[in-house]
Order: structure tokens, then sequence, then C-alpha cells
């Protein structure tokens, strides 16, 4: 998945992929600017698909691209597009390079998708997208920070344990919703020690902590 793309040169893209094999890479798709160019819809944040690279002395080069999803209806979702840029930035901040990285690029790929289901409240995909990212990272604690109810907790080890494909398929009343969510921003206090700007622009839009 396309985690940014930049302008390079005169033509041509930056961007930073996230792979299942060799986690996060840098790669040029040379002429992707120029119109008529056969990869220039794939180069943008969130398209997911299989990228064809061949190596270069200082990153890859892009050779062709075969997209799965390019995820277009978050165009048109201002506030979806928004906790997505987050969550490629999230995913930015924990990948690796040349660090196999399955788990978290399916993670990434669940939640974004999960962002488009119109059941699944946005703040409750956040959350599980934050406290699981934090697990695949070894930052995280096994029970809540602070004392909760037997559902907060269920909600909690839920997340840590289940299989990422299961992950959303459970929704919370807003009582336990507002524990669960504290309890997140308190392991996301502790262990992650950056500033997001998808993020500040989401607090400025819905309030949301």
């Amino acid at each position: 998945m396309v985690l940014k793309a930049a302008p390079s040169g005169e033509a041509d893209k930056r961007l930073v992929i996230f792979t299942k094999e060799r986690g996060k890479i840098t790669a040029f798709a040379r002429g992707a600017r120029r119109p008529g160019s056969s990869v220039m819809a794939a180069c943008r944040p969130f398209v997911l698909g299989t990228f064809s690279l061949y190596e270069g002395r200082e990153a890859y080069n892009l050779h062709s691209v075969e997209v799965v999803n390019y995820f277009e209806k978050l165009a048109y979702d201002m506030e979806g597009a928004c906790y997505g840029s987050y969550f490629l930035e999230l995913a930015d901040y924990y990948s690796r390079e040349n660090i196999e990285s399955t788990e978290l690029l399916t993670l990434l790929y669940q939640s974004v998708k999960a962002l488009l289901a119109p059941s699944l409240p946005n703040p409750l995909v956040r959350r599980i997208f934050e406290l699981r990212t934090m697990v695949i990272g070894g930052e995280y604690t096994e029970k809540p920070p602070y004392s909760v109810s037997d559902s907060a907790a269920y909600a909690w080890e839920y997340v840590i344990f289940s299989p990422v494909e299961h992950l959303y398929t459970f929704t919370l009343t807003p009582a336990v919703m507002e524990e669960f969510s504290r309890c997140v921003e308190q392991n996301k206090r502790r262990f992650i020690d950056r500033n997001f700007h998808s993020l500040d622009i989401l607090k400025a839009m819905s309030g949301e902590i």
C-alpha cells in the first residue's frame, strides 16, 4: 500500500510503499506525472496492489502496478479520508525497512476498508487500529491501564488476541466506547512520542480527543 507520494524532479514521483516482504521502502515512479502515464493513477496514498519494482543504487524504481483497490470512495468522505490519512501516518511510524510486515499491512488494509462500512463508527475503527498497531509493535499493556467494566475489558482483550480479519465485527455502547477510548489513549501517550498532522486536523474537524 502506498503510504506517501510526492513530486520528484520534473515528471517523477517519490513513493513510500508499505510491503509485506520488506516493510517500508522508497521507490521512484519515473514519468508518473506525465499525461498518459500507465502508473499515474496508482501513485497516490491508499492504493493497494502488486508493485513490480527493480532495485537501483539508492532506491527502488517502479515498473508497473496491478491495483487491487484504489479506495476512491475516501475521496468523497472528508472525515473518512482524514482518519485514513492518520492510519497511514501511524503505519509509517511503526513500519521499518527490510522487515517482514504482513500483519501490520493486513491490519492497515482491513482498517481502511472498515472506514467505508456504514455500520462501524469511525472513532471505534480508529481505537481498534491504534491498539492493535501498538500490539504488533510490542508497545501495549495486556490489560487496560484503568479499572473498567467487563465489556470494555473484553473489547481490549478481543482486539489484542483476535485474528486481524475478525477485528471489525463488533460495536460498543457509548459508555463502553468512552472507557475503551480512554484506555487506548493512555496507552498511546505512554508509548508514542510523535504528533500526527492528520490527527490534528481530525481533532479540529470533530473535536475528538
